[in-house]
Order: structure tokens, then C-alpha cells, then sequence
């Protein structure tokens, strides 16, 4: 089964619109067969912090705005998490079970924080979303697969979250063009054609 590697952190709100994007094209192209496989890039590894969630929610505000309004539409950020690596380390659980339930548990978990204002470090969250595919929970091997993922990521380059996969052709954050403004803000485009054409050589690789 072909697949597509992305490396992307579940609070992400750039990896919740890219990856949003990424599947409403690969659906309309007819292309449901090719999976996502969603690596772990934890940013607050990355970072050395956290994210911050009123940065967040300002960001969720300017995606929405801007280029997303089907989108964040239950988001509350009273209950972000904060850390997103127990929700990294149920994906890679899912993962172990077969790709097409790995890539449908990282999305139910993008959706429960973005969509339901759930807080996706909960443990009851967690498990409620791992039961309904049929998951078992995360264990020790999960959470060092999550640190694997990022040192992985590190070796290959990956700048940000998402940045997409597909044998030797890469893209960071295809959908989207993000810039700032005078003021500070995000100016965020969508970036089709970008993204069709990265979509078109993996599809047809």
C-alpha cells in the first residue's frame, strides 16, 4: 500500500489545515488508496517549550479567518493540552495496528482537539478515542517510537510541522503560504496549485 510520511505535532493548527487539505485533494483526485502515515515532529521538543495556548488560539483565529472556515470550530483553549506527547504516542499505537487505522486515529485526535475542544493529553480522551478503532493504549514502546520519529525527522530535514514525504520528493507545509504582516499577524494563502503539483508527482511515483 503506497503511503505518504508526514511529520506533524497533533496541536499543530497548520498540520490540522494541511492535512485537512491533503485529504479533500486526494479525494477529489481519486487517490484514497494512497495513505497518510503521520510521524511524530513534537514541537515542544523542538522547541524547548510547549506551545503557548492564546498563541494558539490566535493562530486558529487567522487560519479560520483566512483560508479555513470549516475548520477549529470547537476549539477552546481552556483545554489544550499541555503536552502533546501522549496523544503522539496513541497515533504510533494506532499505527501498530494496520496504516489506515493509524491515519484515521491521528485524525480523530486532530478533530477531538480542534473540532470537539477536547484536551488530547487526558487520559480518558485517549482511551475513548483508541477504543472506538479497536486500539490498545499506548505503551513504552509507543512513547520512544514518538522520540525515534523526532530524531528521524531531525536526520532528514524536516523544518516544521507538516512537512510531507514521498520518496524523494519533499514539501514543506504545500498548502499553505504563510507570511506576517506589518502589524505581526499571520497572512495565510492557500496554495493549490502547490500543493496539487507535489500531490500529482507522489501519485504518479
Amino acid at each position: 500500500m503506497r503511503a505518504i510520511e508526514v511529520f506533524a505535532d497533533i496541536w499543530c493548527p497548520f498540520a490540522h489545515v494541511g492535512l485537512d487539505c491533503v485529504a479533500a485533494r486526494r479525494s477529489a483526485l481519486g487517490q484514497g488508496e494512497v495513505l497518510l502515515d503521520i510521524r511524530a515532529w513534537p514541537l515542544e521538543l523542538v522547541n524547548g517549550a510547549p506551545l503557548d495556548p492564546l498563541t494558539t488560539a490566535a493562530h486558529v483565529k487567522e487560519l479560520r479567518a483566512q483560508v479555513a472556515p470549516h475548520l477549529f470550530a470547537g476549539f477552546d483553549p481552556r483545554h489544550f493540552p499541555s503536552t502533546s506527547l501522549p496523544a503522539l504516542a496513541c497515533a504510533h499505537a494506532a499505527y501498530r495496528k494496520d496504516a489506515r487505522t493509524g491515519e484515521a486515529v491521528s485524525f480523530a485526535l486532530r478533530d477531538a482537539l480542534f473540532e470537539q475542544g477536547l484536551n488530547v493529553a487526558r487520559p480518558d480522551v485517549l482511551s475513548d478515542i483508541a477504543a472506538r478503532f479497536g486500539v490498545a493504549p499506548a505503551d513504552g514502546v509507543d512513547a520512544q517510537a514518538v522520540l525515534d520519529d523526532w530524531q528521524d525527522g531531525i536526520d532528514r530535514g524536516v523544518k516544521g510541522s507538516p512537512h510531507f514525504f514521498c520518496g524523494e520528493i519533499e514539501a514543506f507545509c504545500p498548502s499553505l503560504e504563510i507570511a506576517h504582516s506589518g502589524a505581526g499577524k499571520l497572512v495565510v494563502t492557500n496554495t493549490r496549485e502547490v500543493l496539487d503539483t507535489f500531490l500529482a508527482n507522489c501519485f504518479s511515483s
